[in-house]
């Protein structure tokens, strides 16, 4: 698994061995960004100093991928012991430490957070979690107004959105990437 473009294109990632942690597979971060940065509601500046939050972080590849193009501060939250390991591995050896915070915690308590305008979650299939981890962050204010929030999901996943309107969504493999503005 590598960073897909930007200042470290071509950087690998390293992953927890074991079942526990689904990494978000290069083909499916690239069509997520190429959704990101070439629709119609989409562009650069979308992601060009913005302050991200990857929710279930894992090794941290949406974060990472984010910051090596151009996003300005990451927040990762995580609570697997193994995962982050791995994730402070991946911010180390992209010499992201004065952009990257790791949260060791769970995304659906998360602390009172700092504002972002994108927003990815990759929570463990079929577990019910996105609506749940959603309505978390939006109350301890992680999710700035407007935000654009991006997801991966099972691809028979129901997607729930309580406010905002659902921009793009695209099947990959097992997966299913949905992007919505946060109402």
């Amino acid at each position: 698994m590598r960073i897909i473009a930007g200042a470290w294109r071509g950087r690998v990632l390293r992953a927890p061995t074991g079942q526990t942690t689904r990494p978000t597979a290069e083909r499916a971060r690239q069509a997520l960004f190429d959704m990101l940065l070439h629709a119609s509601w989409g562009g650069r500046t979308l992601l060009e100093g913005a302050d991200v939050l990857d929710g279930f972080a894992g090794t941290g590849a949406l974060g990472l991928e984010a910051l090596s193009r151009g996003a300005a501060r990451a927040w990762f939250i995580e609570r697997d012991a193994p995962a982050l390991a791995a994730l402070r591995a991946n911010i180390a050896a992209c010499r992201a430490e004065g952009r990257a915070r790791v949260l060791a915690g769970d995304v659906l308590k998360p602390p009172a957070g700092s504002p972002c305008a994108l927003v990815f979650l990759d929570p463990p299939y079929d577990a019910g979690l996105l609506a749940p981890a959603i309505a978390a962050l939006r109350a301890a204010g992680w999710l700035a107004p407007g935000a654009l929030l991006l997801a991966e999901i099972a691809r028979t996943a129901e997607v729930s959105v309580a406010t905002g309107e659902i921009l793009a969504e695209r099947t990959h493999g097992a997966a299913r990437l949905v992007v919505w503005r946060e109402g």
